[in-house]
């Protein structure tokens, strides 16, 4: 089990690093397109704020999150989104930025106080503070790395991806589930190099189905941030070569993913590392 604590302090951690990246900017540059379609930079930060708000109502009010959650399933595609909309088109940058950052300072503080073993609600699975932060900091991670590719600034990878990875490790079967296959019956072996050489590793060190190659990597896949051919990722066996086709460490609906941005014939698995716009 995580450390809260821990995964806590790495989810401040991640969203100062993020506001330093558009504290800066001109009002004007919250307008730049994104690799997602249709966002801008003012849509990045208003996904985190109102997600952000969301968890804090799961965390503070479970019955008036379960009126929240139960209006989520008559649009469970397009409430998220309408959501950050509604901030965007209500919220200069200054305050939309103001928001998000006192959200997630308020969230930090429910999450810390939280007593041991409780449970959170969420549009899913209740959660633990770990995981309920874990899911946090991967959504900022995520959406972080679309505004550095929208800003064209390359972020230096850090030991915070392996909350990132651990939580793709763990939605394997999830991910299965989202695409209305059956989940292989056997553990993989995951085995990935961390920014600072070290072997992250999951599962049995004897599993048939592998999957090796760079952490970074493993989380712009997991997070649909770029396309499979253009990292350097490699599957021993079928079903790991599929699952590397469909995962995603996200709740919802299966992502439509990126594009390949590789030229045509250059090979799975080439990369430059930089998590290039898609």
């Amino acid at each position: 089990m995580a450390d809260p604590a821990a995964v806590l302090g790495d989810l401040l951690a991640e969203g100062e690093e993020l506001e330093q990246l558009v504290a800066p900017l001109a009002a004007e540059r919250w307008s730049i397109p994104t690799p997602a379609p249709g966002w801008t930079v003012a849509h990045q930060i208003a996904h985190l704020a109102w997600t952000d708000e969301r968890a804090l109502l799961a965390a503070t009010d479970p019955g008036a999150f379960a009126e929240d959650a139960a209006q989520a399933l008559t649009s469970p595609e397009t409430f998220v989104d309408d959501g950050a909309q509604r901030l965007v088109d209500e919220l200069p940058p200054a305050a939309l930025l103001d928001r998000w950052r006192t959200g997630r300072a308020t969230l930090h503080r429910a999450l810390a106080g939280r007593p041991a073993g409780v449970r959170i609600p969420w549009y899913g699975p209740p959660m633990s503070v770990a995981s309920m932060a874990t899911a946090r900091l991967m959504e900022t991670w995520a959406h972080g790395q679309d505004v550095a590719d929208a800003l064209g600034v390359r972020r230096e990878p850090t030991a915070r991806l392996r909350h990132v990875v651990r939580i793709g490790v763990r939605a394997r079967d999830y991910a299965y589930t989202v695409h209305g296959l059956v989940p292989p019956a056997e553990e993989f072996r995951v085995e990935l190099t961390a920014p600072d050489g070290d072997l992250w590793a999951y599962g049995p060190e004897d599993a048939a189905q592998r999957v090796t190659g760079a952490a970074l990597d493993f989380c712009l896949l997991a997070t649909q941030r770029a396309h499979r051919s253009d990292l350097a990722l490699y599957a021993e066996g079928p079903d790991a070569a599929h699952w590397l086709d469909i995962a995603q460490a996200f709740a919802g609906p299966p992502g439509k993913g990126r594009a390949p941005a590789v030229v045509e014939g250059a090979g799975r698995g080439s990369t430059d590392g930089a998590g290039a716009a898609l």
